[in-house]
């Protein structure tokens, strides 16, 4: 199993913890979690396939995805008061996953021949499209547009991504070095509470 293919299951599998345990405070059964926790896993990364035309989708192709779905719905569901004992638990596992499924959004946009800039904007799209539909099921308003500094984070990634692959950096290298920009900023940005400039 090579570097990215593992990345692309942990990321599945954090963005479906994420999506899971968002509807803990709203009463939901086990349906409502799993439910609410596949969408949040595979709407960014299927959005974008279906943009660039590319088919099968993922998680139909390769059913390895559908278990680290399942796997993430369980965990979240049968260990919940552990993981939210856990420094802001939710906001850790979707840092997570918008970290991975943004260079992961990148190298697949451009392995399908798209333009760099193209293939940057594919990879935050990946990425937070996932995050906006759970919070859209939870009726809150999406992460995207609350002040922090969210989807810029994944567009910085990317950029840097881009940036170390025209330079031709080995890809692995590469592929964890993006992600930890992404998840750095994230970090940063929370921690001291910085946000992009508001349009008044």
């Amino acid at each position: 199993m090579g570097l990215q293919y593992g990345l692309e299951i942990v990321g599945t599998f954090v963005f479906a913890v994420s999506g899971a345990l968002a509807v803990r405070e709203h009463e939901h059964d086990l349906f409502g979690a799993g439910f609410t926790g596949f969408i949040t896993a595979i709407g960014g990364g299927t959005l974008r396939d279906i943009l660039l035309d590319s088919y099968p989708l993922v998680w139909i192709a390769d059913v390895t995805f559908l278990y680290a779905i399942f796997a993430g719905i369980f965990v979240a569901f049968i260990f919940p008061n552990f993981l939210s004992k856990l420094l802001r638990t939710l906001s850790l596992f979707d840092t997570l996953g918008i970290a991975f499924f943004t260079v992961l959004g990148v190298e697949k946009s451009l392995s399908l021949g798209v333009r760099p800039e193209i293939a940057a904007i594919m990879g935050m799209f990946s990425a937070v499209m996932g995050g906006v539909i759970r919070d859209t099921l939870t009726n809150v308003m999406p992460v995207l547009f609350r002040k922090e500094v969210y989807a810029a984070a994944c567009m910085a990634g990317a950029i840097f991504y881009l940036v170390l692959n025209y330079y031709g950096i080995p890809r692995d290298f590469n592929l964890i070095a993006s992600i930890l920009v992404i998840i750095a900023i994230r970090m940063i940005t929370k921690k001291y509470k910085w946000s992009l400039p508001r349009l008044d």
